[in-house]
This record gives structure tokens, sequence and C-alpha cells, in this order.
């Protein structure tokens, strides 16, 4: 009888882990349709050269273009001036509403919240009517000097497109530093303060360290989004910026080249989920 007993709860994990299969497929099958597929067909697609075949041909003819090299360059430095931006505005705006006791405090830091939902475009187009050709700013300045033109014609350069990612995701990295500091003990900081530490040493030998994985989580997160941003770019009209989201649908756009468009947008997939992955180690150690 007690070997009846012991062999039943044996029999039936077999059972259990069918029905666990058996429910988990459908889910995992959407997910493998609706993301998998669309990725294996556009990784299919840049081996398939025009000519017809499966060749790698389509990826030595981009590698070896100047306009990818470019492209690849130009994303690379505008995500990490970008990024670099971001922490350090992110770090000193995250500071004030945390520390600096002023009346909407709070509601700023609400309002960080809701500016994430925000699109990027939106962000852009309010740059715009402010610093664009014909917007506030240019207009005050041709009104009051008479001139036929405003000073303000960077929005169409690569200082047009970092402003507006700067703009738009300072508070990705303020989030997580908000975070941070609403659980640091505020006690070191009062005896700190009443030892008569100033507020720069405060902040870089109590608040700076315990911000650091908050910064680093919040930083890598910012990097991958401003390596895929294809609005801001898009709407600023920035002449000369092609970053390899615009060089993607520059290419199946603009000059109907399918597999090289593919092999671009297969770099570029490459080097988001590497950088996920270091934001997800990042985080993890951070535990944001």
């Amino acid at each position: 009888m007690a070997s009846a007993a012991l062999s039943t709860p044996a029999r039936a994990r077999p059972r259990a882990a069918a029905w666990a299969w058996a429910w988990a497929l459908p889910p995992v099958g959407l997910l493998a349709l609706v993301f998998l597929y669309p990725l294996a067909l556009v990784v299919q697609q840049s081996v398939r050269p025009d000519t017809g075949g499966t060749s790698v041909q389509p990826y030595a003819d981009v590698f070896a273009s100047e306009a990818f090299r470019e492209a690849l360059w130009t994303t690379v430095w505008l995500a990490a001036a970008s990024t670099a931006g971001c922490l350090v505005l992110g770090f000193v705006l995250a500071l004030i509403i945390a520390f600096v006791p002023f009346p909407g405090a709070r509601a700023a830091a609400r309002f960080i919240d809701v500016f994430l939902s925000f699109p990027s475009f939106l962000i852009t187009l309010a740059l715009l009517f402010i610093y664009g050709s014909t917007g506030m700013a240019n207009g005050l300045w041709t009104d009051v000097t008479g001139a036929g033109e405003g000073p303000f014609q960077f929005l169409t350069t690569p200082w047009g497109v970092l402003l507006a990612e700067i703009t738009y995701f300072t508070p990705f990295d303020m989030r997580p530093l908000l975070a941070a500091f609403s659980q640091l003990d505020t006690a070191q900081l009062e005896a700190a303060s009443s030892l008569g530490a100033r507020a720069p040493r405060i902040i870089r030998q109590i608040i700076l360290p315990e911000a650091l994985p908050a910064l680093a989580a919040g930083g890598s997160l910012v990097l991958v989004l401003c390596l895929n941003e294809f609005g801001i770019v898009l709407f600023t009209g920035a002449k000369g910026v092609t970053t390899l989201p615009m060089l993607v649908y520059g290419k199946a756009i603009l000059e109907s080249d399918y597999p090289g468009a593919c092999v671009v947008a297969v770099v570029n997939v490459l080097i988001s989920v590497g950088l996920y992955g270091l934001y997800r180690v990042v985080s993890r150690r951070a535990g944001a």
C-alpha cells in the first residue's frame, strides 16, 4: 500500500507536464507567428538577391557600401551622445525633484510617467514649432530685428536630432533614478549635512554611488531606444543624417532594394538584441 501511494504522484508528474505544455503551446505559437515569423522572412530575404537563388552577396554589397558605413557611424555616435546627454540631464533633474523641496515636485514626478507615453514625433513637432525656420523663436527674432530669417536653423542638422532625442529620452533615465532616490536612507544625508558636508560632496559620496545601478540601467535602455529611433530623424528633416533605420526606409521605399534593406535591418536587430541583453543584465544587477 505504501509503495502504491508513493508511485501515484510519480505517475501524475508526466501527465501534469503534458497539460502544462498543452497550455503553453498556443501562446508560444501565437508569439512565434506574430514576431518570429516576420523576422525569419526578413532574414530569408536578406540572402535572396534579385538575381535569384541563395547568396550572401547582399551582405557583401551592403558592408562594402559607403552609405552603410556612414549610417552605422551616425547611428552609433548619435545614440551614444544622446545617452550621455540624457544621463547628465536626467540625473540633475531627478536630484532637483527628489531632494529640492518646491511646490509641485510630486506633480512633476507624476508627469514623468505620463511623458513616457508620448510618441517621439510629438516632441519633434513641438521643437519645430519653437525652433523651426518659421517657428516662434525665429519669428520673434525677425519681428524685433527686421531680419529676413532667424538665427535658429539647427533643427535640420545632427544637433537638432541630438536635442530632440535628449529631450524625449531623458525621462526614461529619470524614472529609475527617482525610484532609486526614493529608497535612499535620508538619515545618511542628514548626518552628512550635520557634520558640515556640502551639497556637492553629499552628491558625490552618498547619492551618486547609490544611483549608479539606476544610471546604468536607464542608460542602457536609452541607448537601445536611440539606436532604433526613426520618427525623430524623419520629422526633423535633418539633411545628411542617415541612421540605420533611415537607411532601411530609403533602400526599401525609395530604392526598392529589398535584400539590401533586409541586410541593414538584420544588422540593426543584432545590435539592438545585443544591447538589450546588456540592459537586462544591468537591470537585474541593479534590481530595476
